[in-house]
């Protein structure tokens, strides 16, 4: 306690154990000098008689005993010293001070064995250990006092942020486990990222190089496809996560019932992609879903778009393009059914356009107030309904785009039990705006075919998910998990997705989903992520420094487990998150701070074996020319022919 009385019984203390160190050593000097003081006349009876006293109890029999003696009531003085704190005082100086100190205190007794006077020896000896003693005396003050006010050796409170984090493997069959180390306190210790269960949705948040493909998107491709789930997978920088699929199909082919088949669409070699039509007739059971698909191509075309649904001028373009793919639906069978025909039909005249269209009774509704505006001679109200769309699918007429998207090799109902599919779309970051609304339809009609219940476990991966729009995610996850669809989302922050999808559908899709994983992330992504992992109890200490004394407060308080600054400074690799658990499967702790463990010689070996995509068909430039050219060939029979 730190009251006067105690602080003067303290004192009293030092005083008194400095006293008698002092007293040892002046007594041992007596003794050792005894002849040479006798001589000078330094000595008196009351001196003479303690030494005798002392010298029959053996207490400083010896060079050596005494001067243990000394130190020893020296260290405890010291123990206890306190004064004014100075904490610019130099550790290495006084840990010189006292070394030296020691060494001229131990080393002094070497003056007896030089040839000399007996009262030079005396006077030597003596010398050597005062100064020695003294050297003790003034490091062990200034180093205790130094010791006493030293700063935290945690300055950036990394041990306090720490906290306990599962350690059990927890799998089952659906499930993906990352293995990691994780800090507490001062120790490492091993642990496992279980997500138990995908179904509830998968988020992966990073900044380019924080580690989202390699350290944990690679992971679920691998023990997915050993696991036997169907896939699909978008790939943003085509061919990365494709190659992994294909080599794990080809290792883990016999963790299926059926054997699964691969497909790739890719448009840009157009050899190793297959072709596929996700218009596909028999997958359209009414107009909505028609509906559905032109929203889609049109807000993928127009990004803007997404924030203003429900304007004039944004959903005449999209009733507009329903009705010319029901119309091609319902044509022949939907013989002629394909993007690219509608995208060769919408340039067709108005006149003739609206008697094609006008046949077909179900889109009546749609086309009138376009006839209406047409008969009426508002053309400018026309152009700015049509135009619009007709101006964004113009930016789809391409050869190579053709080429795929009217061909039939797959469907896309990729977890049919008969027939399981992977499929993997490439992308390709410098044809961003041209190939995206493509895939946001392949991708639109393909969640539509599986999300229903009775099939087979499947997972959806799509990396850089911001890069294509798909409408309705938010109702994808929270009513996949039932039809064991496991959903995974690649952002590089919310704000992309703010920025892609709008403030609300953002924060629905951060909302809803069960697993996130996060790498480094800045700004309000890293606030909301610190708010979510929520806090903990942690120890606080403060010191108050005075002239005399330094005190010391500690305490306990909640505060963030793991601050919005740690997660903008995480390394590669080093992932924060909260995973979700079952009813029969309870995670006690949810919440984890570790670094992912790869074992990178072996992914490097692996990846140097990999067998390299193969080639489907070869195709030449004169088919891709030829397959353009029919294309248009049929929009013109059909306009002859009606």
């Amino acid at each position: 306690m730190q009251t006067g009385e105690d602080i003067q019984g303290l004192r009293k203390i030092i005083d008194f154990s400095r006293f008698i160190s002092v007293f040892v050593l002046a007594v041992h000097f007596y003794a050792i000098g005894y002849k040479v003081f006798y001589d000078l006349g330094w000595h008196c009876e009351l001196s003479d008689r303690i030494l005798r006293n002392l010298d029959k109890e053996r207490f400083f029999s010896g060079m050596f005993k005494s001067k243990v003696f000394t130190l020893l009531f020296l260290v405890i003085s010291l123990a206890a010293a306190k004064g004014r704190k100075d904490e610019k005082e130099s550790k290495s100086i006084l840990l010189l001070l006292i070394s030296s100190g020691l060494v001229l205190f131990s080393i002094a007794v070497i003056c007896f064995y030089v040839q000399a006077p007996e009262k030079i020896l005396v006077f030597a000896y003596i010398t050597m250990s005062t100064l020695g003693y003294l050297l003790i005396l003034s490091g062990g003050v200034r180093l205790s006092r130094l010791l006493k006010s030293q700063g935290s050796i945690d300055p950036f409170n990394r041990i306090n942020e720490t906290f306990p984090q599962e350690e059990r493997l927890l799998e089952n069959g659906f499930s993906v486990n990352l293995r990691a180390k994780y800090h507490l306190k001062e120790k490492i210790r091993d642990s496992w990222i279980n997500i138990i269960n995908p179904f509830r949705g998968i988020l992966i948040a990073g900044t380019p190089g924080a580690g989202k493909s390699y350290f944990v998107i690679r992971h679920i491709i691998d023990q997915h496809i050993k696991k036997g789930f169907s896939m699909f997978i978008y790939d943003f920088k085509f061919d990365d996560l494709s190659k992994i699929a294909y080599n794990k199909l080809l290792e883990h082919h016999k963790s299926y019932k059926v054997k699964p088949s691969f497909f790739i669409i890719n448009f840009d070699d157009l050899s190793r992609s297959h072709r596929c039509n996700p218009l596909h007739p028999e997958s359209m059971e009414d107009i909505t879903d028609a509906t559905e698909a032109s929203r889609t191509i049109m807000l993928g075309l127009n990004r803007d778009w997404i924030k203003k649904q429900g304007d004039f001028f944004v959903e005449s373009p999209i009733n507009f393009l329903t009705a010319i793919i029901w119309y091609l639906k319902k044509y022949e069978d939907g013989k002629y059914c394909t993007l690219p025909h509608v995208i060769e039909l919408m340039q067709v005249e108005y006149d003739a356009l609206f008697r094609l269209l006008s046949k077909e009774e179900e889109i009546k509704v749609l086309i009138n107030p376009f006839i209406s505006a047409y008969q009426n001679n508002a053309k400018e109200q026309l152009e700015g309904q049509i135009a619009s769309a007709k101006i964004g699918l113009a930016r789809l007429s391409s050869p190579q785009l053709y080429y795929v998207l009217s061909g039939n090799d797959f469907t896309l109902d990729i977890n049919d039990p008969t027939n399981p599919k992977i499929v993997c779309i490439g992308n390709n970051p410098q044809k961003l705006q041209t190939y995206g609304a493509v895939l946001s339809l392949y991708i639109s009609r393909m969640i539509k075919l599986v999300n229903r219940k009775g099939l087979l476990k499947s997972s959806l991966i799509f990396d850089e998910f911001p890069t294509i729009y798909f409408n309705n995610i938010d109702s994808l996850i929270a009513t996949a998990r039932s039809n064991m669809v496991s959903t995974t989302l690649a952002v590089q922050d919310f704000s992309q997705l703010k920025k892609d999808y709008g403030a609300e559908q953002a924060d629905v899709i951060t909302g809803i989903v069960g697993n996130i994983l996060s790498g480094q992330v800045t700004g309000d992504t890293a606030k909301r992520l610190s708010e979510m992992l929520g806090k903990i109890m942690q120890d606080k200490t403060s010191r108050n420094f005075s002239s005399s004394d330094v005190s010391l407060n500690r305490s306990s308080s909640l505060d963030y487990a793991v601050p919005a600054a740690k997660i903008a400074s995480l390394s590669s690799g080093e992932f924060v998150g909260i995973v979700s658990d079952n009813p029969e499967e309870k995670i006690n702790q949810k919440i984890f701070h570790a670094e992912i463990q790869n074992d990178h010689q072996a992914i490097k070996t692996q990846e140097e074996r990999f067998h390299p995509i193969p080639v489907i068909e070869l195709v030449t430039s004169e088919d891709v020319q030829e397959n353009y050219i029919r294309i248009k060939q049929d929009i013109r029979k059909i306009k002859q022919a009606e």
